[in-house]
C-alpha cells in the first residue's frame, strides 16, 4: 500500500485528572475499535493544550498526565498497536505550530464557532444555562397555552423550547443584552474571561492542526461538536499547500456517535458536576454512587410502576446489560415487579464486572510505573521520528536553512 493512501489515524485527550464512563463510551472504545484496523494510530497525551486554560496550576500537569496513561493502559490501549506518546514529547508540534500560526488569518480563529462556546463552558456556563433553565420553564409554561397549535407531544415541545430559551438567555448576557450585575450576582468572575482569553486559547486550534498534519493524519476520530476545528486543519493544510507546494494531507472526519452516558445526579457525566463513576473507583464506591442515583420522579412508591425510558438508571443498563436482561429490566420496572433499589443494585453489578479487568490492568501499572513511562518515552521517539521527516520536507519547501 502507498504510504499516501495509508489511514494515519490521530487523536489526542487533554490531561484533566481520571477518566470516568463517559469518556470509554464517548472516545476510549472507539479508540480500542480502531486498533484492530488498518493503517497507522498516534494517540497522544495533549499536555501543551492542557496549558491553554490551566497554564496557572502546572503542578497538576505531570499527575494528571499520568492519571491519563494508566487509564489508557487499563483500558486496554496497545502500545504495539498504537503510537503512545506525550505531546510535548515531540518538539516538531510546537515548530509546525508556529509556522502554520505565520499563515492563520486571526479571523479564521475569532470565526471558529466552537471559540466563544469554550469561552463560556470555562466561565462555568453550564451552571448558568441551568439557572436560566428554571427560569425558563416558568415562561414556557405560560407560552403553550397561548400558542393557538395543535401539540401532538407536549413534553417534548416543552423541552425543545425551555433549552432554546436558555441557549438564547446565556448568549444574551455574555453578548451584553442583559445587565451585567447579574454575572456577579450569578457568580461568574468576569475576569476569568480575560485570564482565559489568551493568544494560546485562541490559537489552539492551531495547535491542533499542527498534532494532526506533523504525521501527515488523515483521518480523525471526531463528534459532529468538533467538526468546526478539523475544518480549521483543512484550511490550513490547504493554505499551506497553495502557498509552498503539494505536502499535506486534508484531515477527514471518523464521525463518531457517542452514546449517552448519564451522571449519578442524571446530567450528562462531568468531572465539573461532580457526578461521575470513574474507571479506577472500586467495587465498594460504584456501589455508594449507584445508591445515590435519581431515578423516574414519578415512581413514588415500591408498587408504583416505573418508566424506563426517563429513568438514569436504566439508561446506563443500556450500555452493561444485554439484550435479555434489558428487556427484562424493562418489563419489571413497568409492572413494578422489580423496585430502584433492587435495579440500582443490578447497575452496580454490571458496572463492577465491566469495570474490573481494567482496575487489574491498572493495578499492574501502578506498581510498574517504570514500565508506564518506558512505553510513553519510546512512544514519543517512534512519534518524533515521523514528525521530524515532516518537518525537514516544510522548511526545505519554505526555503528554511
Amino acid at each position: 500500500m502507498e504510504r499516501s493512501k495509508e489511514r494515519v489515524v490521530v487523536s489526542g485527550m487533554r490531561p484533566t485528572g481520571r477518566l470516568h464512563l463517559g469518556h470509554y463510551f464517548g472516545v476510549i472504545k472507539n479508540w480500542l475499535r480502531l486498533q484492530e484496523e488498518g493503517g497507522r494510530r498516534f494517540i497522544f497525551v495533549a499536555d501543551w493544550h492542557a496549558l491553554t486554560t490551566a497554564y496557572a496550576e502546572p503542578e497538576k500537569l505531570r499527575k494528571n498526565t499520568e492519571e491519563l496513561m494508566l487509564d489508557w493502559l487499563a483500558c486496554g490501549l496497545d502500545p504495539e498497536k498504537n503510537t503512545l506518546f506525550v505531546q510535548s514529547k515531540v518538539k516538531e508540534h510546537a515548530e509546525l505550530f508556529l509556522l502554520f500560526g505565520m499563515i492563520t488569518p486571526k479571523s479564521w480563529l475569532e470565526l471558529n464557532p466552537t471559540y466563544k462556546d469554550l469561552k463560556y463552558n470555562l466561565l462555568r456556563v453550564a451552571e448558568l444555562k441551568e439557572n436560566f433553565r428554571e427560569r425558563a420553564k416558568v415562561l414556557v409554561d405560560e407560552i403553550l397555552p397561548r400558542l393557538g397549535l395543535k401539540v401532538e407531544d407536549e413534553n417534548l415541545l416543552r423541552e425543545i423550547l425551555t433549552e432554546e430559551l436558555a441557549e438564547a438567555l446565556v448568549k444574551a448576557l455574555f453578548e451584553g443584552a442583559l445587565e451585567a450585575d447579574l454575572l456577579k450576582r450569578l457568580n461568574v468572575d468576569k475576569k476569568l474571561l480575560h485570564q482565559i482569553d489568551t493568544y494560546g486559547f485562541l490559537g489552539y486550534p492551531v495547535l491542533q492542526a499542527a498534532d494532526i498534519l506533523v504525521y501527515k493524519g488523515n483521518a480523525v476520530p471526531v463528534g459532529e461538536d468538533q467538526l468546526p476545528h478539523l475544518e480549521l486543519a483543512r484550511e490550513i493544510a490547504r493554505r499551506f499547500n497553495r502557498l509552498y507546494g503539494e505536502t499535506f494531507p486534508e484531515p477527514q472526519p471518523l464521525l463518531t456517535e457517542a452514546p449517552k452516558v448519564v451522571g449519578i445526579d442524571g446530567r450528562k457525566m462531568s468531572k465539573s458536576y461532580q457526578n461521575a463513576i470513574y474507571l479506577s473507583d472500586g467495587p465498594e464506591e460504584v456501589e455508594q454512587k449507584v445508591r445515590r442515583m435519581v431515578t423516574d420522579p414519578q415512581r413514588v412508591r415500591r408498587t408504583d410502576p416505573g418508566r424506563p425510558e426517563v429513568c438514569p438508571v436504566f439508561t446506563l443498563h443500556k450500555l452493561f446489560a444485554d439484550e435479555p436482561t434489558l428487556k427484562m429490566i424493562e418489563e419489571d420496572c413497568r409492572s413494578a415487579r422489580i423496585g430502584c433499589v433492587q435495579c440500582k443494585r443490578m447497575l452496580a453489578a454490571e458496572i463492577n464486572a465491566f469495570l474490573e479487568p481494567i482496575r487489574e490492568r491498572r493495578r499492574y501499572y501502578e506498581e510498574n510505573r517504570d514500565e508506564l513511562w518506558t512505553i510513553f518515552e519510546e512512544g514519543s521517539k517512534k512519534a518524533r521520528e515521523t514528525a521530524s521527516r515532516t518537518l525537514e520536507e516544510v522548511r526545505q519547501k519554505m526555503n528554511l536553512p
